[in-house]
């Protein structure tokens, strides 16, 4: 008997799924190789000028966007900015609050805790990735009369969205960094962004200049991290 290549469910279509297992060795294969791809990764604050295609960053975008989502309710915008004058604006108002945040709000225990990073609050990385993606997170949207319409796990749903997307820039070839200067109104501000969205993670994007350094730091290793129940 054929199988259907959809069938309704509570009068909603639902389609076959593609099925992809792999035997068991290719399965252990391919995620411990994806693993040492990630295992590379890395957070970079020093970027070349180097030009990144609009069409890459549309691609980084659709990646990040089949993440699943309470609902599917998708609540999310990710925008784009390669405007040299708007990035300028954007690492002023974002050191005006480092600024305030390293003097006056974060602990003298937080701060120690950065220094191994080597970070302050000057980010000119504001200005030298060709491309900032700064994602939003739809508290609610709104229905065609202008009324609220919920939404569902929003942190979590932008979250995970906001992982497969820094798991795509690295794919990809370039390199990124969690930056969230907080707090981050100004960004929906600068932006012209609608009330209903608040601003949850800037990535600068590009190639990491030449050459980079970064922190001799070390993972947990995976007895610190999980806890197996067979």
């Amino acid at each position: 008997m054929a199988t259907e290549s959809h069938i309704s469910v509570n009068g909603h279509t639902h389609v076959l799924y593609k099925d992809n297992t792999l035997s068991q060795v290719e399965l252990i294969k391919q995620s411990e190789e994806f693993y040492k791809v990630l295992d590379e990764r890395r957070s970079i604050r020093e970027y070349a000028n180097t030009h990144v295609p609009k069409e890459v960053i549309e691609n980084l975008i659709k990646t990040a966007s089949t993440a699943p989502s309470g609902a599917h309710k998708q609540p999310w915008t990710f925008c784009a900015v390669s405007n040299s004058a708007l990035k300028t604006k954007i690492r002023e108002a974002a050191e005006a609050e480092e600024k305030e945040s390293y003097e006056s709000r974060m602990s003298e225990r937080w701060l120690k805790d950065l220094e191994p990073m080597g970070t302050n609050m000057y980010k000119p990385f504001l200005e030298d990735a060709p491309w900032l993606i700064i994602i939003f997170k739809k508290v609610h949207d709104f229905d065609d009369d202008g009324k609220k319409v919920n939404n569902y796990y929003v942190n979590e749903s932008v979250g995970i969205a906001a992982g497969m997307l820094i798991t795509a820039i690295h794919n990809a070839g370039l390199v990124t960094l969690t930056h969230t200067p907080s707090p981050m109104n100004f960004l929906a501000k600068l932006l012209d962004r609608p009330s209903n969205e608040r601003a949850f993670l800037l990535l600068p994007v590009g190639y990491p200049k030449t050459p980079t350094y970064v922190p001799d730091i070390e993972r947990k290793p995976i007895d610190e991290v999980s806890e197996f129940y067979e």
